[in-house]
């Protein structure tokens, strides 16, 4: 009886989630795990500018009749785009309370006292508003994508948990996902009643019965940023001129992330660790503990065997199951994903195992739109099935499997020529990751360095490190069969360096790194450039 219900019990185990954040000098990558599997990965620089949410003060540069648009300079190396449709209703209100700011350079204009204008035309066309060399204050939309600039609009929001903060609107408006009309009224008069004059509220579906203590801190909170953001303007005279950045990297990121069904937050830095904490602790006080530090001296997303599902999951061919393949190609204007069988057996006969192929194609597909955060059109070419209710199946399939994905996306029945077409919100640019990079020993040459004295090479730079530099305590990442070979035997290689240059010396075996690859870090985690000068070049 006992080993029935312990058998019955593993059946209804839920599907467990997991976020990883890995926090380099350079960059954030942060992936989500469902059941050990890579579902959603963002890599970001951590200067990342030019993301969407960010405010600027920025220069209208060129206004083009003909689009009704405009070219704003925002300091990205391509113009922004601004359409005069994007400008908002409240433009005008926004313009006023600018000038009544940048008057006073001392004291605060303050916004409660500020005069609504007449609404925007809906008609109305970019040279009666504005001219060249204007200051707008504008908000991103779109990051930059290909060669395309950042879109832009003039409505500016600032986002919470809870809350949606805008500025010069008075309207309060509830989520269409809160179904219950009480709660929809309750929400209403519950924010009308806290709301500061002259701005405007949208409440988000996981504001459904929150108490109104934690929905007003939270505008509280909004509010500031708003202030803050202002401030910046009046004190601020270069343009242009960033005057709102979305909180720290990570944390924007989870934000979008985000679900109280998570399991662990892994985070391989302490001062993240503690923002993305607090963060959590506010939106979701009693998932505060699932935030841990990772101290593992194995890389974070190796332990997680993160590593190698980005570089099995990233090429253009990705293999799913019993040998069928997907070849995904990335276009301007599309993405184009083709489904193979390979070398499958065909037991069940053509038809069945055609759709059994496409099923496992459906199933991947939605984790790679995922993945890659692929937007706009894509285009699948299933293998072909006669049966329409096969066809049928298919499409129910992929419906289901794209529920689970966060962006708006569209997806029509195969077409008579057996494609698949698939919209997807594009907001920012699809992660591509090249898994196929120059060979870093070779420098993409073909010739190497007997491979042999490759540990006599890594000797030299510690040699340099502890007796030129006077580095005396390094960790050295090298590839995990190299890093086997340094430390096999009683008196291993990594022992006798050990013994001659100190016990700071600390061998790493690093996933992401070549076969003859190499790397320093110092004891605070910095990299140490030890490359040789034709090492650097390339």
């Amino acid at each position: 009886m006992p080993f029935f219900i312990h058998l019955h019990f593993k059946k209804l185990k839920t599907m467990t989630s997991e976020v990883v954040i890995d926090v380099q000098q350079k960059d954030i990558s942060i992936a989500l795990m469902e059941d050990k599997q890579l579902v959603e990965y963002q890599n970001e620089p951590r200067e990342a500018s030019f993301s969407v949410g960010n405010i600027y003060i920025a220069k209208v540069k060129k206004l083009m009749p003909g689009l009704n648009a405009c070219f704003v300079d925002v300091g990205y190396e391509r113009d922004a785009f601004l359409h005069y449709l994007d400008l908002g209703s409240h433009f005008n209100s926004y313009q006023k309370y600018l000038k009544q700011v940048q008057s006073d350079r001392k004291k605060l204009f303050p916004f409660s006292k500020a005069s609504k204008q007449p609404d925007l035309e809906k008609d109305g066309s970019i040279q009666n508003i504005l001219k060249t060399g204007q200051e707008v204050l504008v908000q991103i939309v779109k990051e930059p994508i290909s060669t395309k600039g950042p879109r832009l609009t003039g409505e500016i929001s600032f986002a919470g948990r809870y809350l949606v903060l805008m500025p010069f609107s008075d309207k309060v408006s509830v989520s269409s996902k809160i179904k219950s009309g009480e709660e929809r009224t309750r929400l209403k008069q519950l924010i009308h009643s806290i709301k500061p004059k002259n701005c405007g509220v949208i409440v988000r579906t996981v504001a459904e019965g929150k108490r109104v203590a934690e929905l007003d801190a939270e505008l509280k909170v909004l509010v500031k940023r708003w202030e803050d953001a202002i401030t910046k303007v009046q004190k601020t005279q270069m343009r242009p001129q960033l005057v709102f950045e979305e909180t720290g990297r990570a944390v924007a990121l989870l934000r979008d992330l985000f679900n109280p069904s998570y399991e662990n937050i892994f985070v391989n830095d302490e001062d993240v660790m503690k923002e993305v904490k607090h963060y959590v602790s506010l939106i979701a006080p009693d998932k505060a503990n699932i935030v841990k530090l990772y101290t593992g001296k194995v890389p974070i997303f190796d332990n997680f065997n993160i590593t190698k599902q980005i570089k099995s999951g990233f090429g253009r061919v990705v293999n799913y199951k019993h040998g069928a393949y997907l070849i995904i190609e990335h276009t301007e204007a599309l993405h184009v994903v083709d489904v193979n069988s390979g070398n499958r057996t065909r037991e069940k006969g053509q038809e069945a195992n055609a759709l059994d192929v496409n099923l496992g194609a459906a199933d991947e597909l939605a984790r790679q739109l995922r993945l890659r955060d692929m937007g706009g059109i894509i285009v699948v070419d299933f293998i072909d099935m006669n049966l329409a209710e096969d066809r049928q199946l298919l499409y129910e399939r992929m419906c289901k499997n794209m529920q689970k994905d966060r962006a708006r996306h569209n997806i029509l029945p195969l077409s008579k020529f057996g494609l698949m077409q698939i919209t997807r919100q594009r907001v920012r640019p699809a992660m591509d990751v090249n898994v196929e990079e120059v060979c870093p020993t070779c420098l993409g040459t073909g010739k190497i360095k007997s491979s042999i004295l490759f540990t006599d090479q890594l000797e030299n730079k510690i040699d340099q490190l502890v007796n030129k530099i006077g580095i005396k305590q390094f960790t050295l990442h090298v590839h995990p069969y190299v890093a086997a070979y340094i430390n096999q035997g009683m008196i291993s290689m990594k022992r006798r360096w050990q013994i001659k240059y100190g016990l700071g010396v600390r061998i790493i075996p690093s996933q992401k790194l070549a076969f003859l690859q190499y790397e320093f870090y110092d004891k605070k985690g910095h990299f140490i450039d030890m490359r040789e000068e034709v090492e650097s070049k390339n």
